[in-house]
């Protein structure tokens, strides 16, 4: 544990992160459907990690067979297996890698270059394998999963030690409790331009158009970027706000993901103005 958390402080590689983040990011630009589909935007779930679990399962199940010397034709169906759904797995894992924190981009490099010695020596038993050399490639198969099995282990400490994985947007069901609060008066909010407002043990964005004010989670589901600092736009006619750290844009009615990298939506209020111009809000069901 110690060594990996060495790893978030290594800044020896810095130059070669940001340059390759930068690229992945020039060649699927933010907004574009190939980058949502690799992030997971149309699941509302990330991509990488269903996926990594195909591999890594039919890698199991290849060092169980070779353990219990079953049919080769069985070891090699699902080593092939494992090694083309690696493919689409670092797609989309080099895809969430690029938006992430820059001490969380030094641990997921070290991931995913041992996850490339992986797959280099799972292929190399399976053309082994094809060879006639049995022997040979299950001495590959079974040093690859020791390979396979550090990075998977550094794929977790990067998710949930470093919680590069689960949604940043406050919890508002157990936060805030059901029925309406009372936020601000209308005229206190700037007309036009986002706000963060605090209710209770969470800060919420707040934009006022007028008479009508969209309320939302202001910590971005992504990484907790601030929604109030970041530009709003039009997408489809729909009214949106762009997080300022990675991108990820939500619809302002509803908290929906519009654009990644972000997949879990954004919490979001109700709202009712009373005649006397008291802003209230309540947390709006799912």
């Amino acid at each position: 544990m110690k060594i990996t958390e060495r790893l978030e402080h290594v800044k020896a590689g810095d130059q070669v992160i940001v340059r390759l983040a930068r690229t992945v990011r020039k060649r699927l630009p933010l907004g574009s459907q190939v980058r949502d589909l690799l992030h997971g935007v149309p699941t509302g779930h990330p991509l990488h990690p269903p996926l990594a679990t195909v591999s890594l399962g039919c890698w199991t199940a290849t060092a169980v067979l070779d353990a219990i010397d079953a049919d080769p034709r069985a070891s090699q169906a699902v080593l092939a297996t494992g090694i083309a759904g690696a493919i689409p797995t670092a797609a989309a894992g080099i895809t969430d890698w690029s938006v992430l924190h820059l001490e969380q981009q030094r641990v997921g490099l070290v991931h995913a270059l041992v996850n490339l010695t992986a797959l280099g020596l799972y292929s190399g038993s399976l053309m082994l394998r094809l060879a006639g050399r049995q022997r040979a490639g299950k001495a590959l198969a079974f040093a690859g999963f020791g390979a396979a099995s550090v990075g998977g282990y550094l794929g977790g400490h990067l998710a949930y030690r470093m919680a590069a994985g689960p949604t940043h947007a406050e919890p508002t069901t157990h936060l805030v409790p059901l029925g309406w609060h009372d936020l601000c008066r209308l005229w206190d909010l700037p007309d036009g331009r986002p706000v963060p407002r605090r209710l209770g043990y969470i800060q919420l964005f707040v934009l006022r158009h007028g008479s009508t004010v969209k309320v939302l989670a202001d910590r971005c589901s992504h990484l907790a970027g601030p929604l109030h600092q970041g530009r709003l736009k039009l997408e489809g006619n729909e009214a949106c706000v762009v997080c300022p750290w990675h991108g990820s844009t939500f619809r302002l009615e509803d908290g929906a993901v519009v654009h990644g990298p972000a997949t879990s939506p954004q919490p979001s209020f109700e709202v009712n103005v009373r005649g006397d111009g008291l802003v209230q809000v309540r947390p709006r069901p799912f």
